[in-house]
């Protein structure tokens, strides 16, 4: 492998008893990657035969970031849909797609983003109907956990016609079936090669895949045609677990001939969402006169959740358990203390203190979208109310000795670690005061939850790195005006990006 050395570059502490906030940074030295891995660190050193030298001139150096939830096929798909975020209202989407209808009378319409939490009434298959005729409408959620389909869609995509929205299991199982309406081009190597250079430029230098109904030799065909730039982790669902444990594939095995594409985990959907009123409560929801499930329900049985989980740890597979309600976390904690599974509830978007405190003692890592609290603000006040105060309790997680691991589970928030970590710090997208910020992180506490668990920059660490043109830590700015370091922190970009020694993206 390729060797690498920096020259003039500042290391930046990621723990509070590195160095504290108000004590200057020793002066910039120099940092050795042999091999992947960071191999020397100091002043003056040597440039060994053949390394590649980077002047880093004086710019602060940090581990490579990670997006540690993301849908990289529905990401990568997401520029070519109509973008449906800014709709307020059923009327404005339907709008939307009439006009996307004129424009392209005939492209099917892929829409992405709507809110659908927050309007004052359910929509209806029909109204699409009424301005799409044989066009066939597919818009997707913006927590990606149902879909808004006109009739012809319904009918192309084999589904039950019907005059509601598809949801959870139902919509999760047919998407993959979308290629049959849009074809593949989204999706083409190409693709993901330009969105894997957008990640490098925030300074991301791994992901892990959670995306629907793809397959281990699609990464690993893909990686060989171009895709090579970002390790990545790709994860397993239920109807693959099979494929994979008799092929003997373990969390953190190469899936391929390059260790930098590896097995992630099993992924496990055991609840819905806040904004379908399908995620799992021990209460029921503050309108539950207008659900079938008042308190929302669960994807599967408990003895279904066990049985999985410990399939997973029998054959050597760390578990991601997306769980978003105070009893859908409960019950996945139960879960892993059950079958002793190893991993991670993804999104632990409302959870009482004691399952917090349960979560640490089990070991299972918190992996959270930070982000998701800015769009989630008004809709968990309005229907989950006082219990918005256990919602996003990432100080809890801290305080209590959870392992956090930010990401984005991008397209439904943006693949943009800075702005996972602004939300991290700020909880607030406007000019309202943050979102009960006595759960807030610090700056540190939030860069250090994005690398993957490394430590500061020393030899023995990966040799994964990225350089800064400002001090990521904001030690410049007041520490108390979390609006200040949350505008900061959104502007931030990534100078040069290392990954394995291999310089993949630089912009000095």
């Amino acid at each position: 492998m390729p060797s690498l050395l920096i020259r003039d570059a500042r290391l930046v502490p990621l723990c509070d008893g590195d160095v504290p906030l108000d004590v200057p940074l020793d002066p910039p030295l120099d940092v050795a990657v042999t091999d992947g891995v960071v191999s020397a660190v100091g002043a003056g050193l040597d440039r060994p035969a053949g390394a590649e030298e980077v002047d880093a001139g004086g710019r602060w150096l940090v581990p490579g970031l990670w997006d540690q939830h993301t849908h990289l096929a529905q990401w990568t798909l997401t520029s070519q849909r109509l973008d449906l975020a800014g709709a307020r209202s059923p009327e404005d989407a339907v709008r939307a797609v009439a006009e996307r209808i004129a424009a392209y009378p005939d492209l099917p319409v892929i829409g992405w983003g709507h809110r659908s939490g927050v309007w004052d009434r359910e929509v209806t298959v029909s109204e699409l109907d009424a301005v799409s005729g044989d066009t066939a409408v597919v818009l997707i959620s913006g927590d990606g956990h149902h879909a808004w389909l006109n009739t012809t869609a319904l009918m192309h995509l084999a589904m039950p016609v019907r005059d509601s929205v598809v949801r959870e299991t139902e919509w999760f199982a047919a998407y993959p079936r979308l290629v049959t309406l849009v074809g593949n081009d989204g999706t083409s190597p190409e693709a993901y090669r330009r969105m894997l250079e957008v990640a490098a430029a925030q300074g991301i230098t791994g992901l892990v895949d959670f995306e629907f109904g793809a397959s281990r030799e699609e990464w690993v065909e893909r990686w060989d045609q171009g895709c090579d730039l970002l390790r990545v982790r790709w994860a397993t669902y239920a109807d693959t677990l099979d494929d994979v444990v008799g092929a003997g594939l373990r969390t953190g095995d190469p899936l391929g001939r390059d260790p930098r594409l590896t097995m992630g985990p099993l992924k496990i959907i055991s609840d819905g969402s806040l904004n379908t009123r399908t995620a799992w409560c021990c209460e029921p929801y503050g309108d539950a006169h207008r659900l079938e499930y008042p308190a929302g329900q669960p994807n599967l049985s408990g003895a279904e959740l066990r049985e999985l989980l410990a399939r997973a740890h029998a054959g050597g597979l760390e578990v991601a358990t997306h769980a978003i309600g105070d009893a859908a976390v409960r019950e996945a904690l139960a879960a892993y203390a059950d079958t002793g599974a190893r991993g991670s509830v993804e999104h632990a978007q409302m959870a009482r203190r004691e399952d917090v405190r349960r979560m640490a003692e089990l070991g299972v890592r918190a992996s959270i979208q930070p982000a998701h609290l800015l769009d989630d603000r008004d809709v968990t006040e309005r229907i989950w109310g006082e219990r918005s105060e256990r919602c996003f309790a990432f100080r809890w997680m801290l305080e209590d000795g959870v392992e956090l691991a930010l990401g984005s589970d991008a397209p439904v928030s943006p693949l943009d670690p800075w702005l996972a970590m602004a939300a991290a710090v700020h909880r607030s997208a406007d000019e309202r005061d943050p979102w009960h910020g006595e759960q807030a992180l610090t700056v540190r506490e939030a860069l250090a939850a994005s690398v993957d668990g490394q430590p500061t920059v020393r030899p023995g660490s990966r040799g994964d790195l990225v350089l800064l043109d400002r001090d990521p830590l904001l030690r410049d700015l007041d520490q108390t005006d979390t609006s200040g370091l949350a505008v900061a922190l959104r502007a931030m970009s990534s100078a040069l990006t290392v990954v394995d020694g291999r310089v993949v993206h630089d912009a000095r």
